[in-house]
């Protein structure tokens, strides 16, 4: 059977391809993975005793797109002797070595006692934290105990990901708390996994997420009951998109790049000027903005949806040009929206003449703004984006000035909210489709806000989650 197609790359953050059940098949298993557009694999050296610890070192050192992880899994907790140890930190200084792991705690099969287990875990997550690797962690049915670890032996310095992961929405809250990524498996396809996908739609970011196979183990739906291969990733990631209502490659290219990230693997950064998200096109003309907010997610991070939008400067209408033919010959969109990681507006001349251009050619012109554009210029903008621009999306952020002074600081103070306020009054009367939006922050008013949105300025109204972009 053919594997849906995922035009942007995905990467394997968990399998076991020194297992038995792929001898003498390795390089078939990966020239598939390739072909179904892996770039990259981490192989993990736990669950096999301690001999599949250079079995995966070996392997990974044979292919440029293999890494592995050295630890020895609960099961075998009763081999962790210093000596063991003591060997997992000579492999772990291997080139290509990424990872302690799997490590963690199993009482569902209790394979070695408890105790043991235990002790284990903990010994390991010092040697990580000693090594400054990041951990895969194995839980199952003992979710207490491996929380009260992680805090305990700091996990939190050194990152790592609950792999296969299928446990509650409080271990997925607490493990992001500790700053760890969730990953996800075949289990996400299985018919009877309602109970997870809520719990990842509720409570896992997909900036935090990575796809898995645990090959051999776990195959996804369509391929229930045979053995699991690394080719095959690209099934959950299907199902993964599905769930927070993304495009394959939206979450092919985020996971990979998460992926990247948390493994410490090359990950070249090349700002986007285009860039696509869904179905809509996105246009990052400019990174400067009218507001400091508080809440901005650019003070920690410029990546939305795996997309880098730190600009090196400000880009041309010419280089905006080519950026867009690039996306549009490779795909269609619904929209273009001017949106980036900063406020379009304060290029507003470009802004006017690229949206004209566009949306003569057919295409669905969308705005997001903070609102201030009228007030930063002089003059009434709302009004000369008629006719130009088909959709305005315009951040409210708070009920009053004073509130909005306080989560958006900006030189206007306290006049800011009154003019995006007037803004979308305007925008109303000259644009039609207007969409007022307030982040869901902790404290806030949303019902005040909705109030003023839908009943006194007759315009729609949503709510952005909080620390989620794009």
């Amino acid at each position: 059977m053919a594997e849906p197609d995922a035009p942007s790359p995905l990467f394997d953050a968990h399998a076991h391809l020194d297992f038995a059940d792929f001898d003498g098949e390795t390089d078939a298993v990966l020239d598939r993975a390739r072909a179904a557009g892996l770039v990259g694999i981490v192989t993990v050296g736990a669950g096999r005793g301690l001999d599949g610890q250079d079995a995966a070192v070996t392997l990974a050192a044979r292919h440029p797109d293999v890494w592995a992880t050295v630890g020895i899994h609960p099961h075998d907790a009763t081999m962790a002797d210093d000596s063991a140890l003591a060997r997992i930190r000579e492999l772990a200084a291997r080139p290509r070595v990424v990872a302690v792991g799997e490590i963690g705690l199993d009482y569902h099969y209790d394979h070695s006692p408890r105790p043991r287990q235990r002790r284990a875990f903990a010994a390991q997550l010092r040697l990580a934290r000693e090594l400054r690797l990041p951990i895969v962690v194995h839980t199952r049915e003992a979710e207490d105990d491996t929380l009260a670890a992680l805090v305990d032996e700091g996990a939190a310095e050194v990152g790592g990901v609950l792999h296969c992961f299928s446990g509650s929405e409080r271990l997925a809250r607490a493990a992001l708390s500790l700053g760890l990524h969730i990953s996800l498996s075949g289990v996400l396809t299985f018919p009877k996994a309602d109970a997870l996908r809520d719990v990842v739609r509720r409570a896992v970011p997909i900036e935090r997420s990575l796809v898995e196979t645990d090959a051999p183990f776990l195959a996804p739906v369509p391929h229930r009951g045979k053995r699991c291969e690394p080719a095959w990733v690209v099934h959950t990631a299907a199902r993964l998109a599905e769930i927070h209502g993304l495009s394959l490659e939206d979450v092919a290219r985020i996971t990979t790049r998460n992926a990247r990230r948390l493994y410490r693997l090359e990950d070249p950064l090349e700002p986007r000027l285009a860039y696509p998200i869904r179905d809509s096109l996105y246009l990052n003309i400019t990174n400067r903005c009218t507001l400091a907010c508080s809440f901005c997610a650019k003070r920690s991070d410029w990546t939305v949806k795996g997309h880098f939008l730190k600009l090196p400067a400000e880009p041309s209408a010419a280089e905006l040009r080519a950026a867009i033919a690039v996306e549009t010959a490779r795909r269609a969109f619904t929209e273009v929206v001017f949106c980036g990681f900063g406020e379009s507006t304060l290029r507003l001349d470009l802004l006017r003449e690229l949206a004209a251009e566009l949306r003569s050619r057919g295409w669905r012109i969308r705005l997001d703004t903070d609102g201030l554009a009228s007030l930063v210029h002089g003059r009434d903008v709302a009004a000369e984006l008629a006719g130009i621009v088909d959709a305005v999306s315009v951040s409210l952020n708070a009920p009053d000035a004073e509130t909005h002074a306080r989560l958006c600081p900006s030189r206007f103070g306290t006049q800011a909210w009154p003019a995006v306020v007037a803004f979308l009054r305007s925008a109303r009367h000259h644009i039609g489709d207007v969409t007022a939006t307030v982040v869901g922050l902790p404290g806030l008013d949303i019902d005040a806000c909705r109030r003023l949105a839908e009943d006194d300025l007759g315009v729609h109204f949503r709510v952005r989650a909080h620390n989620v972009v794009g």
